[in-house]
């Protein structure tokens, strides 16, 4: 995803990510194991700044 200028993630639940602004990547926690087929999973993270503009650019990929 892509963070607007003056917003940082400060928070990452079930999952690691690389960065805190800007362009952020995050992945599923070691912890988790590995999913299986059609399975789902949930993540979620903090920031601060200006929440009036959402981050852009959110994907969700597979390895």
């Amino acid at each position: 995803m892509t963070l607007s200028g003056g917003q940082a993630i400060s928070n990452v639940w079930d999952g690691t990510n690389t960065g805190t602004t800007g362009d952020v990547a995050v992945r599923s926690a070691p912890y988790n194991g590995p999913l299986g087929s059609n399975a789902s999973t949930t993540s979620g993270f903090t920031a601060a700044g200006d929440g009036a503009v959402p981050p852009a650019n959110i994907t969700c990929t597979s390895p």
